[in-house]
């Protein structure tokens, strides 16, 4: 097991759109979208900025938990995102 953990992320773009993803390495992530670099969602809509952030087990756990919370609507994400249960 690798000692660097996941993270299951929510950045907010400029569009005041939320994107939410997985990476291990959660600074290079969110460089990587601003820089243009990330998901294809997030090009054309930075810089974006993280609003939250959690830990995962592992990998299927972190995809999982991704999937959770798209599939959540915007005023539950906010509600997660200013430290409420989803």
């Amino acid at each position: 097991m690798s000692a660097r953990p996941w993270h299951v992320y929510i950045v907010r773009c400029t569009d005041n759109t939320f994107y939410t993803g997985i990476a291990r390495d959660l600074e290079a992530r969110i460089g990587a979208h601003n820089a243009g670099t990330g998901a294809r969602y997030t090009r054309g809509r930075g810089p974006v900025q993280l609003v939250y952030s959690e830990f995962a087990a592992d990998r299927p756990a972190a995809l999982r938990r991704e999937l959770a919370i798209k599939r959540l609507k915007r005023p539950a994400k906010r509600k997660l995102i200013a430290g409420g249960a989803d």
